[in-house]
């Protein structure tokens, strides 16, 4: 399938190797760099020539802020669907118009199996309150998609009594996928033993409480659970794609992802590996907006290409390479 005369989602889905994904983000960075027109003003701000890239490490990547003040977009036709950010009270949220569901269905589809298989062997409950409460989620997105092909689930609010008796009737391998203050606040009213389950963390404490370092929150969580370790989902309304962590704080991409880390003083350095910065995300399901998005997110990227998350750059919303906000 194509959304332009350059792009195949198959060249995309199917990359193994470095040297597919050097070739099909070069191809789409030259793509974008004339038909995302936000970017193609970044680019020339900054004085970057798209012929002069030759290399995927001296791709550009544009500010995440950007998709609050700008339509990042580039599809030939009308968006399917335009998914929002959570914002707190007085901010501006994101916003991501995406041309093609099927591509974000196929993107979060295949980025689930290569981690933990087909969805019809799980069921999946979703406790996601604050992603519930208001629309333009895609988180909420995913979620119903793969509860429905699981064939068995369903989405919470705050009906933790029926959410537990729900999963205590059901014999399949199961996960939890909930926002982390939702969950805490299972783990403290019930203590509830889980067994045959995962549970997942998404997002964070959205302003309901205080934040807590990682290692805190899912001590709390495994004792309270009885699970050996807290699984994680990275993921924000910007990417068509996400990441995911087994319990051990390190995050894995599907193969068409590359994390790279840039100098938190100057955001067109890059960093080596195994060295703290600024996180910068090249999703290549980011077909019709911009799949060079550098984050608001501090992280370590290693050796062979997983990376954990250590809190968030200070002060991002006025970093230097904001140059498109006005």
């Amino acid at each position: 399938m194509y959304l332009c005369s350059m792009i195949c989602y198959d060249d995309i889905f199917g990359i193994a190797t470095e040297e597919e994904f050097e070739r099909e983000a070069l191809r789409l960075f030259r793509h974008q760099a004339v038909a995302c027109a936000p970017y193609a003003q970044y680019l020339q701000l900054i004085g970057v020539a798209p012929d002069s890239i030759q290399r995927v490490e001296e791709i550009p990547m544009l500010p995440i802020e950007l998709f609050k003040s700008h339509d990042i977009y580039c599809g030939e036709s009308e968006p399917q669907i335009v998914f929002t950010s959570s914002a707190t009270t007085g901010m501006h949220p994101s916003h991501h118009a995406v041309a093609d569901l099927s591509l974000y269905e196929r993107a979060f589809t295949e980025g689930f199996r290569a981690f933990y298989g087909e969805p019809s062997r799980w069921s999946i409950y979703a406790l996601l309150p604050s992603y519930l409460e208001r629309e333009g989620s895609s988180l909420v997105y995913m979620a119903d998609k793969l509860i429905r092909e699981c064939g068995s689930g369903g989405f919470y609010l705050h009906n933790y009594d029926t959410l537990l008796a729900d999963m205590a009737q059901n014999t399949k391998p199961k996960i939890l996928l909930g926002v982390t203050y939702a969950l805490l606040e299972l783990a403290e009213q019930y203590a509830p033993k889980l067994s045959d389950t995962i549970v997942m963390e998404t997002g964070g404490m959205k302003g309901r409480r205080a934040e807590l370092p990682k290692s805190e929150l899912h001590r709390i969580l495994c004792n309270a659970f009885g699970v050996e370790k807290i699984h994680s989902e990275y993921g924000m309304a910007e990417l068509l794609s996400q990441g995911y962590s087994f319990g051990d704080g390190i995050f894995r991409t599907p193969r068409w992802i590359r994390v790279l880390i840039r100098d938190v003083n100057n955001p067109f350095a890059r960093l080596a590996n195994n060295r703290r910065g600024a996180i910068d995300i090249i999703d290549l399901a980011n077909i019709s907006s911009c799949a060079f998005i550098a984050t608001q997110d501090m992280g370590i990227r290693y050796d062979d290409g997983s990376f954990r998350i250590e809190g968030r750059v200070e002060a991002s919303d006025i970093r230097g390479c904001n140059l498109l906000v006005q």
